[in-house]
């Protein structure tokens, strides 16, 4: 892959990712509203488990989301800067099969071992 398909690549990524995330905030903005119509308490409704564990997987899923959107900022600042490629830890180049699964990656896959 070259670097305008690389940068093509992690900006489709970036897009798809900030929809999801996007997506996700509306989901728990509907459990919040849901919730609150409800008189429920989680601890002791049998459906508050539930409603309590529906929010703690969204906001981890949101918080991936935004993990990985902060990953492909930092990729393309990289290409930019001529970095984009070079292992984080040890400087080598990192394999082209690597980049290609994993355009984000920051790390050779000896050390990511």
């Amino acid at each position: 892959m070259n670097l305008a398909e690389t940068e093509r690549a992690l900006r489709r990524d970036h897009a798809a990712t900030a929809a999801q995330r996007d997506q996700l905030r509306r989901n728990l903005d509907e459990v919040f509203a849901a919730s609150a119509d409800v008189a429920t308490d989680d601890e002791h409704d049998p459906e508050g488990a539930t409603i309590a564990w529906e929010r703690s997987r969204t906001r981890a899923l949101i918080e991936q989301a935004d993990a990985h959107l902060a990953g492909i900022d930092a990729a393309l600042d990289r290409l930019h800067d001529g970095t984009y490629g070079k292992c984080e830890t040890c400087g080598r180049v990192i394999g082209q099969e690597r980049l290609h699964a994993r355009p984000a990656v920051t790390t050779c896959i000896d050390c990511a071992r």
